[in-house]
């Protein structure tokens, strides 16, 4: 028997070889190896010219790897091993480079498995400093195993050999900070360069910080460390640790110092004045001590002592005048005198006097006796009280009967549109009136003096005329309220209640109705909102994982849906709708103004896995934005308006972050509601825009005509109400709607009209003009704010009307409104177009509702989310596109460039640049990225 070879059944004999014998056979078969290349080069193993497969009995399967060479990394000048080991193999060799490793250069060995019987061999090298710095090109030093048996050969996979390394000094180190008490902190630490890449942990007074023990500590994907709330414990000393396998590596220390600014105690009762007589003080008191400054907090400014000057009346005590002379004798046979307490009454405090006031005795020193009243007098006496009872009684019963009789049979209709408009007319009983409200307007004249109702202070005569703040055009024509006195009858209040809106025209938008959200489920509530409202107020659609966009048309309204913000595999009827009942506006308190429509989407309550955006218009001026602070607002469950968030303040806590445009501002949120702008003023430059817009009616057949100033907040619902409402009432545009800059400086606005030919017109206006109060037009809480001017033409055959009127504040901007009208043309309703045109489409769904194709998307998102060293990553990218004001937001998402460019395509919608996007990447040196989906649209 050949050495090596085994008979069937006896292949576990092989074992039993002394090994000696065994050596000696292996020994001969690499000898017969060795003759067969002799004439191949020393160093190449000539390993083509082996045979296909070696002699066994019976034939033995491809090597398989027991174990393959592992990554590995030079520390210094130590070199490293590979190993590997296969079976069954009858040789086994490293291929370096795609170069073969010398034979000498191997370590071998060689066993056999006692349970399979397979030759298994292993094979090592060991791999010098050298060896890698001596190799040049694009990729690192790299080996492979390749294991032969008869039946074939099989290669490992690839090992890459480095060498280590960890520079010394860190890309940023962090700074020390003196924050105030619950301020965010932010320590920077980028780590040094080194391969492997170093590990970061942060040290707190040279202990490890770990954010799982404490959530007030968050370490982002980026190595910097955010205090979220500093608190007086988070005064220490902070260091950044970076190491891997070569070295460990620390920054300089950061001292972070949580210091507390003192505050003031509440002020004490004001003392007594020191003097009870004359001129004296008093004083009250405070100290430093809410709370007491600490770590050099700024203590507290001011006096902790206030002084006031008193200067107390002294007392005077009363004293009696000279008795008066004595009265003449009286049928008592007693006369009287008095005195009075005044000669000086007693004053700050004084005595009264002590005695009596009157003084009586008997006039005729005893000989008159005082009579006693006789029966008779007496009885009189008690008949004429009982008479007067008597009479009291019947004339209350009468009464009573009277008013039952006269409300059982009363039934009127009191059909006039002034029931609706602030009391401007008097209500007349039993006359129909036909005319509408363009044909009819309010008499100023009349009304001023006999409504007390919701009208401006009337200052001067002269000069000003009394306003209303109700909504004159509201389309409410032959409005009937009937009043019974039956019990089982509709009263006034029930008129007027739940079923009111079954009394209004037919053309009015139901947007414009008051309407009460059901509470049998989120479906249930989704068709009750598309029975009821008009789709100019809302948008509704049904949404899953791939998002989509809701759009109230020509609102400046939307709701963007993420793709994926909808968990997979579930479906969503959302909505998105703009709140028009006055009940439903927040609020606001002196110096407050609210600065966008109360927008609603729902459904309430629904997960969502990432944040919707919700964009509305609002009307504050941005480029005077640290004059204002903006607060959002939501409606919780129970009607209360709450505070969300102020602009410019967002932390981890805050459920939103809002990004402010010129014109627009973006909510990003995970939780769906209500919500509206508020803002304060903190300065009287803070400035707000109005859009101002003139009405009058398309014909007139009347000698009156009748011209509306509407002064709105500046946002696109506004106006396309006002539009709508006229609309509904047949009135045009008399010239383009102009935007006003209104401030706080608490001057009124200011209404006149110019330049009128008193030849065929008149005005019927006792004053100047007309002013709207400042605080209804800055608190934005009353809509279709406006006033009207009355005009007479002298003859039915005037048509034309020509003149000047300017809307301005007082010691502030105005407007000038050109009008040039002809009365007989007959027009059709307000085209509004005036608005933005947009689609008529209110619902995208999926992939078609976004710029950014999926796949350019997700491609953005793997190569920007990853930080970068050189800093060109989501990061730059938020600055570019000025999406950069907290960065710290996108930070806690799972993919901050996904929600980054959410933000954008809600902030272009529905033109958005791609070839401006394309532009930012390329500045960012990620111009690839975004070049395929620019040329695709």
């Amino acid at each position: 028997m050949r050495c090596g070879a085994r008979p069937a059944g006896e292949g576990r004999r092989v074992a039993r070889l002394p090994p000696e014998m065994l050596s000696a056979c292996w020994a001969l078969l690499f000898l017969v190896l060795d003759i067969g290349v002799a004439q191949v080069d020393d160093d190449f193993l000539g390993l083509g010219e082996l045979p296909e497969t070696f002699p066994s009995d019976p034939p033995e399967p491809l090597p398989v790897f027991l174990m393959e060479p592992e990554e590995a990394y030079i520390v210094k000048n130590k070199p490293v091993n590979l190993y590997c080991k296969a079976t069954p193999a009858t040789q086994i060799y490293f291929k370096c480079n795609s170069e073969w490793v010398h034979q000498k250069e191997h370590t071998v060995e060689e066993r056999v498995d006692e349970n399979s019987g397979l030759v298994v061999r292993e094979a090592s090298i060991e791999i010098t400093r050298q060896q890698v710095e001596e190799l040049f090109g694009p990729e690192d030093f790299w080996c492979q195993c390749v294991a032969w048996s008869s039946a074939g050969t099989t290669k490992s996979r690839k090992a890459h050999v480095r060498i280590a390394y960890l520079r010394k000094t860190f890309d940023q180190e962090p700074l020390g900070k003196e924050v105030s008490l619950e301020q965010e902190v932010l320590l920077q630490c980028r780590p040094p360069e080194g391969i492997p890449a170093a590990e970061v942990e942060w040290l707190k007074n040279e202990e490890i910080i770990d954010p799982a023990d404490d959530r007030n500590f968050y370490i982002t994907i980026d190595h910097n460390l955010i205090i979220k709330q500093a608190r007086l414990s988070d005064t220490a000393n902070y260091t950044c640790v970076a190491k891997n396998i070569v070295a460990k590596r620390r920054s300089t220390t950061a001292t972070v110092i949580v210091y507390v600014n003192g505050g003031w105690s509440t002020w004490t009762e004001w003392s007594v004045c020191n003097s009870r007589c004359g001129r004296g003080y008093q004083k009250r008191t405070r100290s430093c001590t809410n709370p007491a400054p600490l770590n050099g907090g700024a203590i507290c400014e001011g006096q902790g002592i206030q002084k006031l000057a008193c200067n107390p009346l002294c007392p005077v005590d009363g004293l009696w005048t000279e008795w008066s002379k004595w009265s003449t004798c009286g049928t008592e046979c007693t006369h009287w005198r008095r005195r009075e307490c005044s000669a000086p009454a007693p004053k700050n405090g004084g005595k009264d006097c002590e005695g009596t006031v009157l003084q009586s005795k008997n006039c005729t020193d005893g000989l008159c006796m005082q009579m006693a009243p006789s029966t008779d007098d007496v009885a009189l006496y008690v008949g004429i009280v009982i008479a007067v009872i008597m009479c009291l009684v019947i004339s209350v019963v009468v009464a009573l009967f009277i008013y039952r009789k006269n409300h059982r049979d009363f039934d009127s209709d009191i059909i006039d549109s002034s029931a609706l408009n602030g009391g401007f007319q008097p209500v007349n009983i039993k006359t129909a009136r036909t005319a509408d409200l363009l044909t009819a307007p309010p008499d100023l004249t009349s009304a001023a003096a006999m409504y007390r109702g919701p009208v401006y202070a009337l200052h001067d005569v002269a000069d000003k005329i009394p306003m209303t703040n109700s909504p004159l055009l509201d389309p409410l024509p032959n409005l009937k309220i009937k009043v019974y006195n039956s019990s089982g009858l509709v009263t006034p209040q029930d008129d007027l209640g739940g079923d009111f809106s079954s009394k209004l025209s037919p053309k009015l938008p139901h947007c414009l109705l008051d309407n009460s959200d059901s509470t049998m489920g989120r479906r249930t509530q989704t068709q009750t909102l598309l029975r009821t409202r008009d789709p100019s107020c809302t948008a509704l659609g049904s949404f899953n994982s791939q998002g989509g966009h809701l759009i109230v048309p020509n609102s400046g309204v939307s709701l963007l849906i993420p793709a994926g913000a909808i968990p997979q595999g579930r479906v969503y009827e959302m909505y998105v709708t703009v709140q028009r009942k006055d009940n439903m506006r927040p609020l606001v308190e002196d110096g407050q103004t609210v600065l966008s429509p109360v927008v609603s989407c729902g459904p309430p309550g629904a997960l969502l896995t990432r944040p919707v955006i919700i964009t509305m218009h609002h009307c504050a001026v941005s480029d005077s934005q640290q004059d204002w602070l903006i607060q959002l607002k939501s409606q919780s469950q129970q009607n209360q308006w709450e505070d969300v968030v102020v602009v410019g303040e967002e932390n981890f806590t805050t459920p939103c972050y809002i990004q402010m445009d010129d014109e627009a501002c973006h909510i990003l949120t995970e939780t769906l509601g209500t919500y509206c702008l508020v803002g304060q003023s903190l300065s009287a430059a803070t400035t707000k825009r109005l859009k101002l817009a003139i009405f009058g009616p398309v014909t007139c057949p009347a000698m009156e005509y009748h011209i509306r100033v509407y002064c709105l907040d500046d946002t696109q619902d506004a106006l396309k109400e006002v539009l709508q409402m006229e609309k509904q009432m047949g009135g045009k545009l008399l010239d383009e709607p102009k935007t006003l800059s209104f401030k706080d400086s608490t001057n009124n606005l200011r209404l006149s009209i110019h330049d009128i030919s008193h030849t065929l017109w008149k005005s019927k206006l006792l004053a100047k003009y007309q002013e709207l109060s400042f605080q209804q037009v800055w608190s934005g809480s009353q809509r279709n704010l406006h006033c009207s001017f009355s005009l007479e033409r002298f003859s039915p055959s005037t048509v034309d009307l020509a003149c000047k009127l300017c809307v301005r504040q007082v010691e502030g901007e105005g407007q000038i409104f050109q009008l040039d009208t002809t009365l007989s043309e007959d027009t059709q309703s307000i085209d509004t177009s005036l608005l933005d045109p947009a689609s008529n489409i209110t619902t995208l769904v999926g992939p078609n509702a976004f710029r950014i194709p999926v796949s350019i998307r997700q491609k953005l998102c793997g190569s920007l989310d990853a930080p970068q060293t050189r800093g060109n990553d989501w990061r730059m990218l938020a600055h570019k596109l000025n999406l950069d004001r907290y960065l710290n937001y996108f930070a806690t998402k799972s993919s901050p460039t996904g929600v980054i460019l959410d933000l954008w395509e809600a902030q272009h919608f529905p033109d958005g640049n791609l070839n401006r996007l394309a532009q930012v990447l390329e500045e960012m040196g990620r111009h690839d990225s975004l070049v395929p989906a620019a040329n695709e649209h």
